[in-house]
């Protein structure tokens, strides 16, 4: 058995635009974030999607219905799957991004994200988000790939052979899900607001199709 995956980068938002830090927090599509899902949406459109999922944030159920909406075809309605969520910043949620990546990278001799993950990796990067954290809510790497393989087990439970599946998820969520099946893949550029990652999916496999489209 194997099945398709398309897992879509949301909308830009209020927070992506003044790049600051989001991940378990949320903040609303803006204007281009709406014109990013309708586009993706319009690119799919030829395809007949057996299954919709979202994050459980508004900026990832938004882009899904915006997202469904272009299609060709008789739509599933979207559920929620809070496996395929944002990393967690903790203490660093809606920080700037610049600035709290050299507290994070600073102690390990790196001042930004690009430099922290191809100096280390995004694992090690959100391990020492943990570690620079006083409140200590940021999520490790344990923690990620325990609910991310929690998702890939709800997929393989729902689907058949040959399904399409549209997932909305999230830009590091993604990047880390191509470094962990497809490690070769250069990841220092991140998924695109709109953008499409596929990859195909089987009882012992996940192969990626595609990054970044």
């Amino acid at each position: 058995m194997a099945f398709n995956v398309y897992f879509i980068r949301h909308g830009q938002t209020i927070l992506n635009k003044y790049n600051r830090m989001q991940g378990w927090c949320d903040s609303p599509l803006t204007a281009k974030g709406l014109a990013d899902a309708k586009e993706v949406g319009q690119k799919l459109a030829e395809i007949k999607f057996d299954h919709a999922f979202h994050s459980d944030t508004m900026r990832a159920q938004n882009t899904c219905l915006n997202l469904l909406a272009q299609n060709k075809h008789e739509t599933p309605t979207p559920a929620v799957m809070p496996e395929f969520r944002e990393q967690g910043y903790g203490y660093f949620e809606g920080a700037d991004s610049g600035n709290a990546w050299m507290m994070i990278g600073g102690p390990h001799g790196c001042r930004t994200f690009k430099e922290l993950i191809t100096t280390y990796s995004i694992e090690e990067a959100r391990n020492f988000a943990k570690e620079a954290d006083p409140f200590n809510d940021a999520e490790n790497d344990a923690d990620f790939q325990a609910r991310i393989d929690l998702g890939l087990a709800k997929l393989r439970q729902q689907t058949h052979d040959s399904q399409n599946i549209v997932i909305v998820s999230h830009g590091t969520t993604i990047r880390s899900l191509v470094h962990r099946f497809a490690p070769e893949t250069d990841i220092t550029i991140g998924p695109r607001n709109g953008s499409i990652t596929k990859f195909s999916i089987s009882d012992d496999q996940v192969n990626l199709e595609f990054y970044n489209h």
